[in-house]
């Protein structure tokens, strides 16, 4: 394996301010190691179909009939529907072309879907011959993977980085890649840092990747590997004019997490929203659907020097933010485990927390305050992504300012790494330009003002935040010592079944329901997939 470029330095290591006590820290994350490592096992002896396709992406594969259907999903169907999915798809596929039933991959994906090819799990001398193939065609994939990320670095190295953190964090979405490229060059050139094109509503439960440039969608944009290339190209024009890199985020989530992870990794994305809590709580994926396909995702962005956004300020949304602070760190603690076991360093990981107080409880500032110094201190070499107010925006927009200015100050208060900029139109109307630079005007008062008051704001020893950052704390390894202790009856790893009992968000989710469940098979002893060989060697 090639040595990979240095990692970029999104913001320096802190020393904590809250004084808590590394015992229990230590025995905070020593919870969500045994409460994860089961999902990883169970993770490791399972595919999805999205984890194949992504595969046979990664090999070149790409295009659709003219229906709109990906040949991936037509060739992963063919293949399943003759040899199972649980041996992969790798040896079926690669068997076939050096049969000579095709000259490469498209045709064998035209073919397939004609129904004039049939394929087997091949043995012996085939298999190993099926198996090399295999392999050097994805290796291609991923030494492409490979030159984005070191493209990245000489273009930072070249044009220049942001100056500091926090990094702005803007989103940009129309529905039209073509009208969503101007106002992200517009928002950069107003002072965002990160760009991020959100997706159409309800993509995350297509189990397909659309192709090519899209001009519709529905609050959002489609996540295509064109729109990817589209708005990075547009994104690096701008960098150039600006003097500094100018970072584009999407979403690597839904039933095509893996998918959208590997094109995101071909077309040099720079964050990616990775959480398959967010699938399981919000779009009812199947849990153990997800939990294969993040673990695979994470690996392909792992490699390709991609910083995750987790979504736990989500469970705010519908959960009481002070009540349930809890499973908040919780969650950033099991994700911080599944990262790093996935491969990913401290500076890739963006985990989430949100200014999501009722603002009429007393001292809804001092406990924002509290949460965001714990997330800081517990995660000091992480970015952390800061999430603004938006379950109790109620269409007051000078209400509304208000409450992102002070969010914006708890931001420049704790150190936060990726800020993202609220919107005081937020439950009135899709934001308009104007009100992007308005909120981009908020942001940058506070941080001129103010940023750099992390440096001298040190909370008195045992008073109101400290107090309230430690209480949180407890109550996060009561609820990691519960989920470990249980014993589920259908043998279960203990998580999934604390998800299913609505531990996170509110939301019960089982783990022999949701959507996408028909997509898992546990690996069978013929299984290979030369992607994850590929990721997983150490050497």
């Amino acid at each position: 394996m090639t040595p990979r470029p240095a990692a970029p330095a999104t913001t320096a290591p802190r020393r904590g301010k809250l004084e808590l006590d590394p015992a229990t820290v230590r025995q905070a994350r020593s919870l969500a190691r045994k409460a994860g490592r089961p999902i990883v096992t169970m993770a490791k002896r399972h595919t999805t179909v999205s984890v194949e396709r992504a595969t046979l992406r990664l090999a070149g594969l790409s295009g659709a009939d003219p229906d709109g259907t990906p040949w991936v999903n037509r060739l992963a169907d063919a293949v399943r529907a003759d040899v199972g999915l649980e041996h992969g798809l790798a040896l079926p596929v690669w068997d076939a072309l050096l049969r000579g039933e095709a000259d490469d991959l498209d045709t064998l994906a035209q073919k397939a879907s004609a129904g004039s090819v049939r394929f087997r799990l091949p043995e012996g001398r085939d298999a190993t011959r099926a198996r090399s193939a295999s392999r050097k065609a994805v290796g291609g994939g991923i030494r492409r993977i490979d030159q984005r990320r070191r493209e990245r670095e000489r273009m930072i190295a070249r044009v220049g980085d942001a100056p500091a953190t926090p990094w702005i964090y803007l989103i940009v979405a129309t529905g039209d890649i073509h009208e969503d490229i101007p106002q992200a060059q517009a928002a950069a050139r107003e002072g965002a840092d990160v760009i991020a094109v959100i997706r159409s509503t309800g993509q995350s439960l297509l189990d397909f990747v659309p192709e090519g440039a899209t001009r519709e969608g529905f609050a959002g944009t489609y996540a295509t590997q064109e729109n990817f290339r589209l708005m990075r190209a547009a994104l690096d024009e701008t960098s150039r004019e600006l003097g500094r890199y100018v970072r584009l985020t999407n979403y690597a989530s839904g039933l095509c997490m893996p998918e959208i992870a590997a094109l995101a990794g071909l077309e040099r994305l720079d964050m990616m929203l990775n959480d398959s809590m967010y699938g399981i709580l919000f779009r009812d994926i199947n849990p153990v659907r997800t939990f294969v396909d993040q673990r695979f995702s994470r690996q392909v962005h792992a490699r390709a020097g991609i910083i995750i956004n987790t979504g736990e300020d989500n469970y705010l949304t519908t959960a009481d933010a002070v009540e349930a602070a809890h499973t908040v760190t919780t969650s950033q603690l099991l994700n911080e485990y599944f990262a790093k076991e996935a491969g990913l360093e401290d500076w890739q990981l963006g985990l989430g927390h949100a200014f999501e107080i009722d603002p009429d409880v007393p001292d809804s500032f001092r406990l924002e305050l509290a949460h965001a110094m714990l997330a800081r201190d517990l995660f000091p070499k992480a970015p952390l992504k800061w999430m603004p107010p938006t379950r109790h925006m109620t269409g007051d927009v000078f209400r509304g300012y208000l409450l992102d200015g002070f969010f914006n100050l708890v931001g420049a208060l704790t150190g936060q790494g990726i800020l993202l900029v609220g919107m005081m139109t937020e439950a009135v109307v899709t934001p308009w330009l104007s009100d992007r630079d308005l909120a981009l005007q908020n942001v940058r008062y506070v941080m001129n003002a103010a940023g750099n008051l992390h440096e001298d704001f040190v909370p008195r020893h045992d008073g109101f935040i400290e107090r309230r950052a430690r209480q949180v704390l407890g109550e996060t390894i009561d609820l990691l010592d519960r989920i470990v202790s249980d014993t589920d009856a259908a043998g279960d790893p203990p998580l999934l079944a604390a998800i299913a009992d609505g531990t996170f968000g509110l939301m019960k989710r089982p783990a022999d329901g949701g959507r996408g469940l028909e997509g898992v098979a546990r690996k069978s002893a013929a299984y290979y997939n030369p992607a994850t060989e590929i990721l997983e060697d150490k050497s």
